[in-house]
Formats: structure tokens, sequence, C-alpha cells
């Protein structure tokens, strides 16, 4: 490489990398229906009230993502047709399954939070049942995230005692260490000025 060459590579601005832009923009529509499920879980638990539009939305913004996810690879009209009508009758029986959960007589026998959960489960099923039909591994894996923070929720549900007793437990050691800490700060330079005096 000649000198010319290395002063204009020195001279030009950094480049942004524009493959790590490129995938965060593909995995964004995933981790954002990963946060709405999440979201409304929590907020079912919180106002102890179901959200029947939310999940119903959900789950077709889900199927939008499942249908645009793999149009790309789909050349024919023929293939795009039949992409579209697979995936309206699996989230249509998706969404009739998620509305009889939600009807009254279920509806006696769960929880308001049980019910957010069992609506949960079923919309990571047909993420992940979705991603096994379109063979799209970020499909399967949002399905399997969704299924995954089924039992955490519920498991952080029956311990949030225990996390705010830790808590308590671990800020109180943290001011005992620190008040420690600021005593012994405080006693060392005293007797470092008692030796240089004498």
């Amino acid at each position: 490489m000649s000198e010319i060459d290395v002063q204009q590579n020195e001279g030009a601005p950094p480049s942004t990398n524009p493959r790590r832009a490129n995938f965060i923009w593909h995995q964004l529509p995933y981790v954002i229906a990963l946060v709405l499920a999440i979201a409304g879980v929590a907020y079912t638990n919180i106002s102890h009230q179901p959200l029947v539009g939310y999940w119903e939305f959900l789950a077709l913004a889900i199927a939008v993502v499942c249908v645009v996810a793999k149009w790309p690879e789909l050349d024919s009209k023929q293939t795009q047709f039949r992409l579209i009508w697979t995936q309206a009758l699996h989230w249509v029986a998706v969404l009739v399954t998620m509305n009889i959960m939600l009807m009254s007589g279920v509806q006696q026998l769960l929880p308001t939070p049980a019910t957010s959960l069992v609506l949960l489960a079923l919309l990571a099923l047909g993420t992940f049942l979705a991603g096994l039909s379109l063979l799209s591994l970020r499909i399967c894996f949002l399905g399997l995230a969704m299924g995954a923070a089924v039992p955490a929720i519920s498991w952080l549900q029956q311990s949030v005692i225990f996390f705010f007793l830790a808590a308590v437990f671990v800020i109180g050691l943290g001011m005992t260490f620190w008040l420690r800490r600021n005593r012994e700060n405080a006693a060392v330079p005293d007797t470092g000025r008692a030796q240089r005096e004498a």
C-alpha cells in the first residue's frame, strides 16, 4: 500500500456498521412483539382486568410479522396467496381459542392474572407453530420466548416478597460496608498526619 492510500484511509470518516443496523432493524418486530406480550401480562396483573382487544391486536400483529418475514422469499403469486390464506386460517384458529378462554363461563373458573397467562401461552403456541410451518427460526424463537415468559412471570408473582426482602438485605449490607469504609477512610488520614508531625 502506498503512502497516498494510507493518507486517504486516515482522512476518511469512520464508517458506521451497516450490518449491525440492518440486523437490529430485522430483529425489531420480534423484540417489540415480545415486549408487548409481557407488558400485556404485567398490566393485567396490576389492573386485575383482562385486556380482550389487546390480545387480539397482538395476535393480528404477529400474524402480519409472520407474513412480512416470509414474503421476500416467495417468487410467485400462487405461493404468496397460499402464505396469506394459511396464515389467516392459522391465526383465526388462535383468535377463536383465545375468545373461548375469554367467555364468561370460562372466566369464572380462572382469576384474571391466570387468564392473561393462558392467553400469553396460547399466543406463544400459535407463534411457535407459525414459525414451524414457515420454517422461520426467528418466529419459532419468538414463540419459545413468549412460552418461557409464562412460567417466569408466574414465578415472579409468587416470589415478589422474596425479592423485596432480598433487595432490603442487599441494600442493608451495602450501607453497612459503605459506612464502615467511610469510617476507615476518615481514620486513616488522621494517623498519617500524626506520624508526620512526630
